[in-house]
């Protein structure tokens, strides 16, 4: 008999968590291919087992088409996961999936350094890339 882990079903809502909506803008250039790079030093989430907080830089690295992310809006939606319990590898992913929602980029990555914890440092990095 396999032994169930005490992480077993924590995470099963993370792809249907309601997040915040993150607003953009118009870009000016859609013509053009360029890159925006975003750093969050300061992003914090709650670890899903021992409810402790969990730090990291976030990295929003895309190449916008249409619109680009409005940076206030981006702010007030890394907020909401301070009180939010989840996994390292769940939060950009799911970063990365409402990015992708919210502006349609031609690509995107979202890269997480979390600061060590038992004296392990995780970095957890994924990217989208338009269909087009």
């Amino acid at each position: 008999m396999k032994k169930q882990s005490s992480y077993e079903g924590r995470q099963d809502h993370i792809r249907k968590l309601k997040t915040p909506d993150i607003e953009v803008w118009k870009n000016q250039y859609p013509d053009r291919e360029y890159t925006i790079e975003l750093e969050i030093p300061e992003f914090t989430c709650i670890c899903p087992k021992t409810g402790l907080p969990d730090f990291a830089i976030l990295k929003v690295t895309y190449i916008p088409h249409k619109v680009c992310l409005e940076l206030k809006s981006l702010k007030m939606y890394t907020f909401f996961y301070r009180n939010v319990g989840i996994f390292h590898e769940h939060f950009v992913n799911k970063i990365l999936d409402d990015i992708v929602k919210a502006c349609q980029p031609r690509w995107a990555k979202v890269e997480a350094t979390v600061n060590p914890r038992g004296g392990i440092q995780t970095t957890v990095m994924a990217e989208y890339k338009s269909k087009r």
